[in-house]
């Protein structure tokens, strides 16, 4: 990778940790953490960490003598995470051929990144390998794009002022609400006593502005999008005339989220 490219997955990172980190994803860690039944002492592994939201809380967890691995396949992801955490241990991997030993952790943990994988069933059974007999599994996956209208209106907006490639790029991350083929996956991985719990939230963003403006400075890059300045102000102009339904009367952005969580155990 040449140093323009990781200076850019760079910024994009920061760009992401900034804006979603805050409004969407944070809340989540601690639910997930949770549900892997994280305890001090244990070692964890957190696939595809992004900028280390849910590896960072899990070490919260397992200190002072546990140990927390985050892996993402993105340099500019793990460059970011290592700087905000650099008492955890960051590692380039894919998830579905990971880098570890058979039943290396305690717990595997994944926040908002099952969507991506290409082989969905194998990166669980990847994950159940590197568990312990026992070991606990906690992923989050976003509800339907359906169950989210101020990101339906958003993808209709990218779809009409950039490209179906944009609006695709934002519908990704809401392909796996199905509350059955989830569990069916878990339970295809091999895993026992697998369920999907499903938890609602609140994304607060700054302005209607932010909440549009993460998605095509943060996000859209993430995915390979880039956009000139010029195209993003048209397109921050268009968000405010047509999504004022989300601006609250203190110029706020809120709308619900809705979360699935599979949970699975590893059989002794």
């Amino acid at each position: 990778m040449s140093e323009v490219m990781l200076q850019e997955q760079i910024a994009a990172a920061n760009a992401y940790e900034a804006l979603f980190i805050p409004a969407v994803f944070g809340q989540w860690a601690p639910v997930v953490v949770r549900a892997a039944g994280v305890e001090s002492g244990q070692q964890v592994l957190d696939v595809a960490c992004g900028t280390g939201i849910l590896a960072r809380e899990a070490a919260k967890q397992v200190a002072p003598n546990g140990r927390v691995t985050g892996l993402d396949m993105t340099p500019g992801m793990l460059a970011v995470a290592e700087q905000l955490a650099p008492e955890i241990e960051w590692k380039q991997g894919t998830a579905g051929e990971l880098p570890f030993a058979e039943a290396t952790f305690d717990a595997v943990v994944s926040q908002f990144g099952l969507m991506f994988f290409p082989d969905r069933v194998q990166a669980l059974r990847e994950m159940r390998r590197v568990l312990v007999p026992g070991g606990r599994l906690a992923v989050a996956v976003f509800n339907g794009l359906e169950t989210h209208a101020a990101y339906s209106d958003e993808v209709a907006l990218f779809d009409r002022t950039i490209s179906e490639q944009a609006g695709d790029a934002l519908r990704i991350p809401f392909c796996l609400g199905d509350t059955v083929d989830l569990k069916q996956m878990g339970e295809d991985a091999g895993f026992t006593a697998v369920s999907v719990t499903t938890h609602q939230g609140t994304a607060r963003f700054p302005s209607l502005r932010s909440l549009v403006e993460a998605d095509l400075r943060g996000w859209l890059p993430v995915m390979g999008i880039v956009l000139d300045e010029a195209k993003i102000e048209a397109v921050l102009a268009e968000a405010e005339a047509t999504m004022g339904a989300f601006v609250t009367i203190q110029g706020t952005a809120e709308f619900p989220l809705s979360v699935h969580i599979l949970s699975g155990v590893k059989a002794e």
